[in-house]
C-alpha cells in the first residue's frame, strides 16, 4: 500500500467511519445423519448465531457420542464439539456461548431427546415444550444448566 493510500485509511475515523473485524464464532463439528432435518435446522440456528459450523455425516453415531462422553439416556440425534466441550442434541446457541465464556469444568452439555420448540425442532405451529440444558460434568453427573 503506498503512502496515498495510507493517508486516506488514517482520515476514515476522523470521517466517521469505523472498520469493525466481524470474526466468525468458534468452529463446531457437528456430528449427524445425513437425512436428519432437524439436524439440519440446529446447524442453520448455529450459522445464525454466528458459529462456524462444520458438518460430518455419520452412519453409526454411537461412537462418537461414547467417544466425547455422552453419558446413557442423554442422547439426541446429533452431538456436535466446540471448545473442548460436547454439544448434545437441540441446545440453544445462547447456551452454547455461555458455556464458552464461563469455560466451567465439564465435559459439555446436553438436552436429551428432541423437545418440540428447541432450535431445529421448532413447530409450524408454534407450539413449545419446556425442557431444560443440562450440564455434564467431568464424572458424567448433571445438572440444570438452562430453563428454556
Amino acid at each position: 500500500m503506498n503512502a496515498s493510500a495510507l493517508a486516506r485509511l488514517a482520515l476514515l475515523p476522523l470521517l466517521g467511519i469505523a472498520f469493525t473485524a466481524v470474526a466468525a464464532g468458534p468452529l463446531v463439528v457437528v456430528h449427524k445423519n445425513e437425512y436428519c432435518g432437524c439436524c439440519n435446522g440446529w446447524v442453520e440456528h448455529m450459522r445464525k448465531a454466528g458459529f462456524e459450523v462444520e458438518v460430518r455425516n455419520v452412519a453409526n453415531m454411537s461412537p462418537v457420542k461414547e467417544r466425547v462422553g455422552v453419558p446413557p439416556g442423554k442422547g439426541s440425534c446429533h452431538t456436535a464439539e466446540v471448545g473442548g466441550y460436547f454439544i448434545e442434541g437441540h441446545v440453544p446457541a445462547v447456551d452454547v456461548k455461555r458455556l464458552l465464556a464461563e469455560k466451567p469444568d465439564a465435559k459439555g452439555l446436553a438436552v436429551p431427546g428432541m423437545p418440540v420448540g428447541s432450535p431445529g425442532m421448532e413447530a409450524p405451529d408454534g407450539r413449545t415444550q419446556p425442557y431444560t440444558v443440562e450440564l455434564v460434568a467431568k464424572d458424567g453427573s448433571t445438572s440444570a444448566y438452562a430453563e428454556h
